[in-house]
């Protein structure tokens, strides 16, 4: 069963400001900012939410297939790709353009300046989802905004079930938009915060918006999640971590792990479950591509987790 993953890909360069940015940022000069920070440590990283979902997926052992426009910058992440065994048949390259780019900047108190550059993801809607029936799931998640709406209509048109994960991308759109997404996904899922912007924008509370899908999903960080469904509400619990490290990626990482459960015809309690201890792994390590397991180990630390098996 293949899942396509539709969503960016992205270069992330981390930096990190060994002070506090409010030693150095007068509030009083705000309207002439001009400002420098020293940065010695700094580390590359692979990332984009298609690229992080897609390689958490590998590692629980399923077939997930990136569909995403990146630059001609791309060789480095084709090469970690194929590392991975990766497939990239629908990653279109666009050779007048970069990558996306995430410029971080972190400081002692892991405050955080970011600037990005959308690169080649703006560019996201000259793909189109197959329609030779070799998808059998899918997911539209931060993107460009006229390919995040493309693809949600061709998944909905090719009667494809898919989650609408609108994460960062949700600024984008106004509240009538998000509504003919969301009425055309099969799921939604959000992180808490997320969850309040979009009652916000459409005027719906949770309860409303998970009668529009099969199930709305909405991560609360070390509070667990919420599985809103049709007729229940599902509380999952947080897997135990070892480290704090990084929290960067964990909600991509948590994707996966739905998938992974939708794909395999899993309950709800269970799928919760598995995403959740997903989130848990990346969390304890730094980058968001950057933890590795098998199927094997990851089913013992779900048994350590949980006190039960899938």
């Amino acid at each position: 069963m293949s899942a396509l993953i539709c969503g960016s890909m992205a270069y992330d360069t981390i930096m990190v400001f060994h002070d506090k940015f409010k030693h150095h940022i007068l509030p009083e000069k705000t309207h002439m900012l001009n400002v420098s920070f020293l940065v010695p440590t700094m580390r590359r990283e692979f990332g984009g939410c298609a690229g992080n979902i897609a390689y958490n997926l590998k590692l629980l052992g399923a077939q997930p297939l990136i569909m995403a426009t990146v630059g001609h910058d791309f060789e480095p992440y084709t090469q970690w790709l194929n590392q991975h065994k990766i497939e990239q048949k629908f990653i279109q390259k666009l050779d007048n353009q970069f990558t996306g780019q995430a410029y971080i900047t972190t400081d002692e108190d892991d405050n955080q300046i970011t600037a990005f550059h959308p690169g080649a993801m703006n560019y996201s809607h000259l793909n189109s989802v197959p329609a030779d029936k070799s998808i059998q799931i899918g997911i539209v998640s931060p993107d460009g905004k006229d390919g995040m709406q493309l693809h949600a209509k061709e998944f909905s048109e090719l009667d494809i079930p898919f989650i609408f994960d609108p994460g960062q991308g949700m600024p984008m759109f106004n509240g009538a938009e998000l509504l003919t997404l969301i009425e055309q996904a099969t799921w939604l899922t959000l992180n808490d915060y997320e969850a309040e912007l979009m009652q916000e924008k459409t005027g719906l509370n949770l309860e409303q918006l998970a009668q529009k899908v099969e199930a709305l999903i909405v991560t609360r960080g070390g509070d667990g999640s919420t599985i809103y469904t049709q007729d229940k509400k599902i509380q999952i619990p947080a897997a135990t971590v070892a480290n704090l490290a990084d929290p960067t990626g964990c909600g991509d990482a948590y994707r996966a792990g739905l998938l992974f459960g939708l794909m395999n015809k899993l309950d709800w309690e269970i799928t919760g479950r598995i995403a959740s201890l997903m989130g848990a792994i990346k969390i304890e390590h730094h980058g968001t591509q950057n933890h590795q397991f098998n199927l094997e180990k990851f089913k013992n630390r779900y048994q350590e987790s949980f006190d039960s098996t899938f």
